[in-house]
Parts: C-alpha cells; structure tokens; sequence
C-alpha cells in the first residue's frame, strides 16, 4: 500500500514526482504529498484527499521549485486520513523530511522514549518517530543517523529521505516494501514500482531487504547496515509505455480483462516445447516429488482463489492432499510442516506481507518452496526454492483480472508437470492436457467475443442489493472469485456458495426478485446444480447460468439468462467460466458509475499485515 517517488536531478522535481505518483494512484490511497529543497529549506506540501488536490496547491508542480524531492501516497493505517497525518512527516527542525511505505510495530515504544527526551509529535502516525529519531541521532553523518534509526526499527517499511544539510543527496531503504532505484543521464530516483517513472528510464536497481540508497544526481551507492558497499545487477525494462497506459480503453480494468488471452500465450507458449512441458525454473526432481505427503497452498484475496481451484486440479492430477489457506492466518494456526511437505506460494505483487510472512515460516519448518509470482525479483521470489513466473505485464488496476488467469494457468502447468513425473499420467492424457493448455487463449479469446450479452445482463441488475454465487467443486471456486470481483468495485454486497450448502442456511435468504448467478460448467454434478437452481428460483430468483456450450441446450430452459463458454477439459474451465464473471462485474460498476480502477478503501498490494 502507499506509493514513494523520489527525484534527484536537473529538472524540476515537482512536476516529476506529481506524475510518478499518479503512475501509482493504483495502489490505494487517500492522501498525498511532496517535499522539494526550493534552495534554502525543505518546502512540504501535503492534502488530504485525491492526488489532484495536492497538485492544484502546487500550480502541477509549477509553484514549487527545486530539482530534488521525494513524493507520497498515502493510505492510512496510523492515524486518520488528514493533511497532518499525511506524508512526509517532518522533524521539529524541519531538518529531515520521511516519506514511508508499511507499519512501524515498535513505533509507540520508540515514541514514548522520545517524549521523555523532551522531543514533541504532531502527528498520529507511526512514521513521524522516523523524522523525529533521525534529528535525535543526528551528529553531523547523515548516514550514520539513518543507519542507527533503520537498527532500532520493528516492522515492514520502505523509507524515502531528505536532510536539509545535505540537499543534494536523496537517502532510502527497504524493508518487506517494495521500493526500486531508477538509473539516469544526471539525475536518479527511487519509486515503490517500476511503472511510477518508466517515462523517464528504463534501468533500475531492486533493492532487497536492509539495502541503503544514497542517490546523487551522479552517483548511486547502495550498501548494507555496516556501509559495505553492494553490487547490483542492472535491470533493464523492455516493457512498451503503452502497456501501464489505457491504450484507448475507459478502464484499466477493461483493458487488463480484454489482454487476457495475449497475457495467457504470454505465460503459456514459453513452457512448451516440442509437446512438451518445460519448467526451466524448477529445479524439483520425481525423487523429491515423492517424498512430499502433503501440500500447503497460501495466498490472500484472489490469489487465494486461484489456491482454491489449485486444491482441485493439483489433488486430481497427482493424488497427494492439497490444503489451501488464506495467508493472514496460516502462521498462527501453527501449520504441521516438515521437509516432507511442499508449500506453494501465490501473489501477484511478490510484495504481499502476510504472504511473505507465511512463506518464511514455512521455510523455518523445513518445508521446500514453490512460489507463482508475476514480478521478477520480488521478495517472495527470491525467498523461494523454485519460482515460475506468471508473465502478466504490468497490472495497474486493483481488481485483478490477467494476474488472476495467468495464476491459472501456471497451476495448470505445474500440477501437469508434477502428476508427469510421478508418472500420473498416460501420454495419451498428458498430450491431451498440452493441447488443451495451447487452445486456451483462444477460447478465452472467443468467450470475449461475446462479451455485449454479459453487458445488456448487467444493465438490467446493476441496481441488485444483493446477489449470490453458487456452484459446485470447481465451480465453488470460480464462484468465490465472481462475488469478489463483484463487491470490489460495484460495493454490491454478494456472497459465494457452495451449492449443496444451500439448504443450511444460506436458501431463507432467497426471495422475490434475488439475483443468483449459477455456475454449472461440472459435467458430473451438472444434474445436482440443476436441482439447486430450481430451488431458488421456485422462491422467486433471478437465475443468470453460467455452462458450457455442449451443455447449453439442455439447461438453458431452466434459467432466467443464461451465457456460455467454449467447451474445455473439465480442469481448465475455470479459466474460461471467470471471464464473463469479470466482466459482470465491470459492466455492473461502470454502469453504477464507481471509480472501477480505484476502489474505496482497497490498494493493489497489500505490504503490511
């Protein structure tokens, strides 16, 4: 959560730091600021409120001059969301300027100890002690203060600085936050993500855990918490500009639904070779494979979804038990792991805290480590055994659409790998799933094609109260993430089911006029769904069908509205059933008028606990 640019240069920085800070506008936030050396002191504008009020108050950068400044989003966890409570927090002086992205744990223990010194707060963050610890420290070595503030912190935060003694070097660290050093011809910058300032280079540092930046306008020096220096390998973006812009579609949201099958053959064709499944990546062997008697799945959000599905696919292909868990609590149930146990990691950004964290613990209990990811070099990456990569491209919008369907398909990949080398499959079966695999960015690309009957459904419900997903075995899973997608950015309220649940409970819910969308793609529990869909809507509900289009014909009589997808093996039809559920979604949402790629209170990577 939160967003950090830093700009250290020839040019003015304002105007920079505005525009890095839009690039991250994605993350969530609900305040933003900068602070800018205008030649005698650290000038610090901050608001409460949308990224366009701050730049109205600087005239777009204009009325504050200065070539280096580091800028801020802010989503609040310390304090409520206010002009003072936004970023960067200042030191009584005025002498130190910090911008922070995470949560300070030991924040109110360190606070405390300062208040007796005498040092006053004006704030209710957690960041200030920051500010204020650094003027505390401070004996003339800028670097020296910075260090010993970084040693006494407890928690996860990227940090940005500025001191009014040195003003023109720009300092920063990470910790379990995201944050990247960019390269350029007499100037440099940092950012928590490499679209925020991809206008302005192409070369970037990632910095890892407890890695100090000193940035000049000439120079980058990074070194560890004793001042060895470290070297770092230079990353260079081939990334087109146009894939983090709109490209001409109203939402980012829209267009990310309509990449899905580019970002698909993106992630799949590369695994393929001479029919074959190549996971370069991986490096576990069919001996270890064997050992494993269980597997964890973690992840949070939709991600957890796609662990859902995993859970399915991964215990029918290769016959070992699969348990999935949401991040957030899998440490704290003290999870039974051991070397014999094989735990796959999901997430989009690498960066999610709860995941990181989970992922660590599972490590500390012997456990070997799969991770999915869609940024290279992300601390959940590079704290793997193994990583395979989902391909994505940059996602910008919050609701996930690509990063979800390419999570899929890496799933798929790699319980087919996995159930091959325990010898699980026939080569019959095994050419038969690759084939599927290759088709399927064409039938997803089909199923879009279509995509004006889910639009003309969702403009006759987009006023729904409530709505409710049901479906069975696969189709629960893909029903949790439609009622996701639906209640981020529409703020209907709707609910997942699995569908033989519906008589404990969930069915005196039911009644004139409630809209069900029912999944029925499971070619075995197609009869049981159908039984369930004549129950609601013997209560009067709405019913919109979901199916495949062999099936189409038969149970269509028994809907209100019914859409189908291409016919596919039954593991991979969640890949397709999710697309019109995307787009149910959108077109409920923008039809409602919300902010679709900047949901209230919701970020895109969620870096504290």
């Amino acid at each position: 959560m939160c967003g950090i640019v830093g700009y250290i240069g020839g040019d003015q920085a304002a105007p920079i730091l505005l525009n890095g800070l839009e690039k991250l506008e994605y993350r969530g936030y609900d305040s933003a600021g900068m602070a800018v050396y205008t030649g005698d002191a650290l000038r610090v504008v901050k608001s409460k409120g949308r990224l366009q009020v701050l730049s109205d108050l600087v005239d777009g950068g204009k009325s504050l001059q200065g070539t280096v400044g580091i800028g801020h989003t802010r989503w609040a966890t310390h304090g409520k969301p206010s002009d003072i409570n936004s970023h960067p927090q200042v030191s009584n002086s005025g002498k130190f300027a910090v911008v922070h992205n995470g949560i300070i744990e030991n924040y109110q223990e360190i606070k405390e100890k300062l208040l007796k010194k005498g040092v006053s707060f004006v704030s209710e963050t957690d960041t200030e002690v920051v500010a204020q610890l650094l003027e505390y420290y401070y004996d003339g070595d800028i670097l020296d203060a910075f260090i010993r503030v970084i040693s006494r912190l407890q928690g996860s935060y990227a940090l940005g600085m500025l001191c009014v003694d040195d003003p023109d070097k720009l300092y920063a660290v990470r910790k379990d936050s995201p944050l990247v050093v960019g390269l350029g011809e007499h100037e440099n910058y940092v950012a928590s993500d490499i679209p925020s300032i991809l206008n302005r280079t192409r070369n970037f540092y990632r910095l890892k855990d407890n890695e100090i930046v000193e940035l000049t306008r000439d120079s980058v020096r990074i070194c560890n918490m004793e001042k060895e220096p470290i070297e770092k390998e230079l990353v260079h973006i081939d990334w087109d500009l146009s894939v983090a812009e709109k490209g001409g579609y109203e939402h980012f949201m829209f267009k990310e639904i309509m990449e899905q099958p580019k970002a698909l053959r993106d992630t799949i064709s590369p695994r393929m070779k001479d029919g074959r499944i190549v996971l370069d990546n991986v490096t576990l062997t069919a001996e270890q494979l064997q050992k494993f008697n269980r597997i964890s799945i973690v992840a949070c959000g939709s991600a957890y979804h796609v662990g859902v599905v995993a859970k399915y696919v991964i215990e029918k292909l290769t016959r070992i038990p699969v348990e999935v868990d949401v991040a957030s609590e899998f440490r704290y149930r003290h999870p039974i792991l051991d070397n014999n146990s094989l735990v796959i990691v999901i997430s989009q950004s690498g960066e999610t805290a709860d995941t990181l964290a989970a992922l660590r613990e599972a490590k500390r209990l012997g456990a070997r480590v799969i991770s999915i990811v869609n940024v290279v070099g992300s601390s959940i990456a590079n704290d793997s055994d193994d990583v395979l990569y989902t391909w994505a491209g940059p996602e910008i919008a919050v609701a996930t659409t690509k990063a979800y369907s390419t999570q899929l398909a890496v799933v798929y990949l790699l319980a087919i790998y996995m159930a091959d080398l325990l010898g699980r499959l026939t080569p019959e079966e095994y050419a038969d799933y690759v084939k599927e695999l290759q088709e399927l960015p064409d039938k997803v690309e089909k199923t879009l094609e279509n995509k004006e009957d889910i639009q003309y459904f969702a403009s006759k419900h987009f006023s729904a109260k409530d709505i409710f997903f049901i479906g069975r075995n696969l189709d629960y899973a893909i029903s949790l993430e439609g009622s996701l997608k639906l209640k981020e950015i529409s703020y209907i309220h709707s609910e997942a089911y699995a569908a033989g649940e519906l008589k404990h409970g969930t069915i005196s819910l039911m009644e004139e006029g409630t809209l069900v969308v029912a999944i029925a793609t499971h070619q075995q529990l197609l009869e049981k769904m159908m039984s369930n869909v004549i129950e609601v809507r013997s209560r009067g509900a709405l019913v919109l069908g979901l199916t495949t289009e062999d099936n189409a014909q038969e149970i269509g009589k028994d809907m209100d509205f019914l859409f189908s997808v291409p016919t596919a093996c039954e593991i991979m039809r969640p890949s397709l059933a999710v697309i019109p559920l995307q787009l149910f979604a959108y077109y409920v949402a923008s039809m409602k008028g919300c902010d679709i790629d900047k949901p209230r209170n919701l970020a895109k990577s969620v870096t504290v606990e």
